[in-house]
């Protein structure tokens, strides 16, 4: 079944980068997630002007990968005890998020995450929220690091390619 989950990172080039090579994730896109404003630009979220997310949607065949599979990823390549901060990137757009939009995700999202904490010595401070809109970033955005295979990123990408 195609289900489809948000997820924020930090820079969204290297979390869509890194779940493209995931076994059963079929699409990535690259976006704005819960912005306080219509079809943001860039520029407006860099300056927080938006309050939107750097987030990418996953689609996903569930019968293939699950969530917890999914979380699992995402949880090794952030640091999710930094607030509005993923490795050099810093800024509200830079903070890890969640954002589902089938309801019965919240309750798979919030015990994943309570199982997890007590593997962090800090709070997980990664908010989890039901997606409320999610625009799509300009095409030089999409499949970034395809295009610029030096293109920056706080994720260590050696370990996948």
């Amino acid at each position: 079944m195609t289900k489809t989950i948000y997820l924020a990172g930090g820079c969204f080039w290297g979390v869509e980068e890194y779940f493209g090579y995931l076994k059963g994730i079929i699409k990535t896109k690259v976006g704005y997630a819960n912005s306080s404003i219509n079809n943001p630009s860039y520029e407006m979220v860099c300056y927080g002007e938006s309050d939107a997310a750097e987030a990418v949607e996953i689609l996903y065949d569930s019968d293939i990968i699950s969530l917890d599979s999914i979380l699992d990823n995402f949880f090794s390549i952030i640091d999710p005890t930094t607030l509005n901060r993923q490795g050099n990137d810093v800024g509200i757009q830079y903070r890890s998020g969640i954002y589902f939009i089938d309801e019965s995700d919240r309750e798979i999202i919030q015990n994943y995450i309570l199982n997890i904490s007590m593997n962090y010595d800090k709070k997980i401070l990664t908010e989890v929220k039901k997606l409320e809109n999610f625009f799509e970033a300009e095409s030089y955005h999409q499949k970034y690091l395809k295009k610029n295979p030096n293109g920056y990123c706080h994720i260590d990408l050696s370990k996948i390619i």
